[in-house]
């Protein structure tokens, strides 16, 4: 098991404050409750600033399953990156009945919760690299944390979130947005 790496407090977050955590959901076994039910859960370990616009989207890897949901949320927490990971998502996933298949990553889930960003941090917390990798390459993770602060600065990249999502054209075969789908 890997350490994390120290967390170091930048500027616009001082240390002792509330941590700015934006986090990635999705989900395609009854998405339609367990979004707004992981964003319900999420709320007693912060307060959630602002959340995405849904996504329906197609599966990756393992495409013989049904289309995902997925959305991002930012949530302000005086919680750890590691602790948010321990104590709350881990959690959170448990209680909505996460199923982790060892044998297909990409397995129908209830619930996948992922901090794609934290503060200005880049960390590694377990096998988990935060800024999540995926961001740059996965317009159903660009396109909704875009939609929390167009502005923030990709840590690594200096890219700004817009700047990222604008690389992925929505194509409305493989995104659609789903305005039917409240998470409060």
């Amino acid at each position: 098991m890997q350490r994390s790496q120290p967390v170091v407090c930048p500027p616009p977050v001082e240390c002792g404050s509330a941590h700015r955590a934006f986090l990635a959901l999705g989900s395609n076994i009854a998405p339609e409750e367990n979004l707004p039910a992981a964003v319900r859960l999420l709320a007693a370990f912060g307060t959630v600033r602002k959340v995405s616009s849904v996504w329906e989207t197609l599966p990756v890897g393992f495409t013989d399953q049904p289309n995902f949901l997925n959305a991002a949320l930012l949530l302000e927490t005086d919680l750890s990156a590691r602790d948010l990971w321990l104590d709350a998502i881990r959690k959170i996933e448990q209680s909505l009945h996460r199923v982790r298949d060892r044998h297909n990553r990409n397995a129908p889930r209830t619930i996948d919760i992922d901090i794609a960003l934290f503060n200005r941090n880049v960390l590694t917390i377990e096998h988990r690299r935060i800024p999540d990798p995926d961001l740059l390459e996965r317009p159903f993770l660009a396109i909704p944390l875009a939609e929390l602060d167009p502005d923030y600065v990709h840590p690594q990249t200096g890219q700004t979130l817009s700047g990222i999502a604008a690389r992925f054209p929505i194509d409305t075969s493989t995104m659609r947005l789903r305005d039917d789908v409240p998470l409060g």
